[in-house]
This record gives structure tokens, sequence and C-alpha cells, in this order.
């Protein structure tokens, strides 16, 4: 059905092109704290290759275009991919494209900052005026503070609507008049103080991307150079990665799959953007990655080799988010926490145009999984403005589980709620 221009405003607003959605609730949050042990749960089973083939190959079936996993459960990995990375060739996807990971990229620029807060060069309570009085003036800068930017309490919007200004009235037409365009981090975050507040600083969660460029400028000003060059050098080399990177032209290094967006039945058939100047995600979401690299990241995090265990517990302190479905979710600096029926994961999501990202880690590192899809907003939305379920979701939320878990999708069904994570906005799992 069309979309009015109500509904793409508000999921654009939101700031669903970059990850986690968890915006639209407007519950007050409690203080931030230290997250109690999960609930009782049956530990993980060792990884089940047939299953995870099966439930790879349900996702494609869904409909997806392409995607590919990877799973680590100690010394064991499996890495799988299903469908093409190109509609029009038919070339099949591989498991070890390289592929853009949106909000993921929050993780790593908040491990930069606390390597400066290690170092006594950054207070976490400080207000953020302190440190950039000419980007976030006034009585605002000395009310947010740098942990509400990283756990997104500031009360800031999202610039992505101002950024994307056809997004507000139902047409994608913004999204090729910047395919090329060089957006600086300032008229960013121009865009997102413009944007009506979420809150009063501290009063409410509310996802905004513009909370992750601030904190790009202030890793900017402490190191006295370019932040993302800053994240290269002391996060993801220092993690061992190959195949991470901030891409410095608008293609794709290395091998990877197109990335088509539907735009929620806008784009139709689905558009490729895989070439974009990604200047616009900049420190809230522009890295690209593989795979195994993500993995590879959240285990060097979570074992202690970016940041101490001091730092790793301020990360891992989260604000507790009632959503609009009556879900709760964890949200900590640039991490949150999933529980699945086996234990606890931490990690993220991410979504850019054409590309949509999970990964996750057990709190040990022990067991992980990193997928990742080439087809966006593929759902349509209803007259209330919500993505309506799709096969594909349902495919995507059985496979995280057999990643996750190892069990089987039926025992997946009776064992969790609804609505109980979502990607991107879209419930992996809904009634």
């Amino acid at each position: 059905m069309p979309l009015t221009r109500s509904p793409l405003r508000r999921l654009a607003a939101a700031g669903l092109t970059l990850g986690l959605a968890l915006v639209t609730c407007a519950a007050t949050t409690v203080p931030a704290t230290a997250l109690a042990g999960p609930p009782a749960a049956a530990p993980a089973a060792a990884l089940d290759r047939a299953l995870l083939r099966q439930t790879l190959d349900a996702v494609r079936d869904a409909g997806m275009y392409g995607l590919y996993s990877a799973v680590h459960d100690g010394r064991e990995r499996w890495q799988g991919a299903s469908g093409v990375a190109d509609v029009r060739t038919r070339r099949p996807v591989r498991p070890d494209m390289v592929h853009r990971v949106g909000s993921i990229t929050k993780t790593f620029t908040t491990v930069a900052l606390l390597q400066q807060a290690e170092r006594g060069r950054l207070e976490l309570d400080a207000p953020i005026a302190r440190y950039l009085p000419d980007v976030v003036p006034g009585e605002l800068g000395q009310a947010v503070t740098v942990r509400m930017l990283l756990n997104h309490t500031s009360g800031i919007g999202d610039y992505v609507v101002g950024a994307f200004p056809s997004l507000a009235v139902g047409s994608p037409a913004s999204l090729d008049d910047n395919r090329f365009h060089r957006f600086t981090p300032r008229q960013l975050v121009a865009h997102g103080l413009a944007a009506p507040a979420t809150g009063e600083p501290g009063q409410r969660f509310s996802y905004s991307n513009t909370n992750y460029v601030i904190a790009g400028l202030l890793l900017s000003k402490l190191t006295g150079g370019d932040a993302e060059g800053y994240i290269t050098r002391h996060v993801i080399r220092k993690a061992g990665l190959r195949d991470t990177a901030f891409p410095r032209t608008p293609f794709i290094p290395g091998p990877h799959s197109k990335g088509y967006e539907a735009l929620y039945g806008l784009i139709d058939p689905p558009r490729d953007y895989s070439v974009y100047d990604m200047s616009w995600a900049y420190t809230a979401g522009a890295v690209v990655a593989t795979m195994d690299d993500l993995s590879a990241f959240y285990r060097a995090l979570l074992t202690g080799r970016l940041i101490g265990p001091r730092w790793l517990a301020e990360m891992q302190t989260t604000v507790t988010v009632p959503d609009a479905a009556g879900d709760t979710v964890f949200y900590g600096l640039g991490i949150y926490a999933m529980d699945l029926p086996c234990g606890r994961f931490w990690g993220h999501d991410g979504a850019v145009f054409g590309y949509g990202t999970i990964s996750m880690s057990s709190a040990d590192a022990s067991r992980q999984f990193s997928v990742g899809i080439n087809l966006m907003k593929y759902q349509r939305v209803d007259e209330n403005g919500q993505a309506e379920a799709h096969a594909i979701d349902f495919a995507l939320r059985d496979h995280v589980f057999a990643a996750g878990c190892g069990t089987s999708a039926a025992a997946t069904r009776s064992a969790v709620p609804p609505n109980v994570f979502r990607m991107d906005g879209r419930p992996f799992f809904v009634k």
C-alpha cells in the first residue's frame, strides 16, 4: 500500500536508517545501572551445521536476495552464505564479503572514547560543553553529558530527515540526490539540533545518530586528529581486524555484495545503493567489515584486549528501555544486551541503505554470531507507521536463534515472547 507522509516521516525521524529501532519508545528510563544477570537459561548447544544451513537458506527462500553468517563456539567455527550478491548477474554471495555494518560503528566509536577516558583525558559525566562548547552550545551543552550521548539519553534529535528531506514527504529522491554528496560532521549535527528534541537531557532513551556524530567530533578534539583515523589505528588494528575500515571513497573496498533498498515499497524494484558517500553516517555508521571481523572485534572487546575491565563495565551499564511493544531492551554505551533462551548476548545491529547487520556475543565471547543481509526495508508499513512483519523476519529470527543457541525453530517459538528484539525497526518475531 502507498505510504502516507506521517508514517514514513515517523520511521525516518526515528533514525531507522542506521540501526537499533528503540527510538519510538516514550517511556522514561530508569537510571543507568549495572545489568543484573540474565534469567536462568539452558546452555547453548554445540554448532548444528545442518540447522545453520537450513535456517540460512530459509531466509533466502523467504525473499532475501542474499545473506552471510559467521558463528563461533570456542574453537569451532561455521560460515555460510545463501542467495545472490547481484540480482541481475546472479553472482552468488560469499561468507567473506565486506559489508556496510551501519550502527555497529557505534561500538567502535565508544571503545575509542573509553580509551581516552582510561588515559584520564575524558570524564563520562562531564558536560559536552567542556570539550565542544561551539558544537552543542548554551544550556544544552551544559546539560548533556558524554554518557548521555553514548547511551542515547541526551534528548538531541536525529539528523536523518534533515539530511534526507524527501523522506518527510514519502519520496526516496534524497537517497539518489545524496549518493555522492559530501556531508561534514558539523552539518549533520546542525540537522540534529534543528530537529525536535526527544526529551530533556537524561530524561529518557531516544536513539539518535546525532549523538554519535558529536562523539566523533569529541574524539577528534581529544586526539588532535581525524576520528576515523584514530579508530582505525587504535581499535581496528589493535583488534587484529584485516577487512574492517572506514572507506575513503563511495566504493566498498574488497569483494562485496550490492546493497538493495526497498524503502518500505517506495522503491520498486529495490535499488542498489552499494556505491555511496558514507560521510552522512560518519562515526555513527560508516564502517565496513566482514562477519568474521565483527565477531573478532567483539571477542577482543569482551576479553579485555581493547579497554580494561572498569571501562567494559561502564559500557555494560545500561538504561532499561521499555519499547512500544512492551518489551525491555538494555542499552549501555554503544552496546546492548539481548537475552536468548541460552543466555545473555552483547553487541549491536546496524542498517544503512541496502545493508543490514547484527553481531552478538555471549558475555565471555565463547559463543558469537554475525549476520549480514543485502536487502533492506522490504516490509510494508501500516496506517500507524509500523513495519508489518514479513516472512523474512520470521526466518531471520530462526537463524539468529540457531546461531546463538542451536535450538530448533519450534523451540524458539515456544520459548521466546513476540517482539523480543528487532533489527532496523523490524521485529524478528511477531504473532
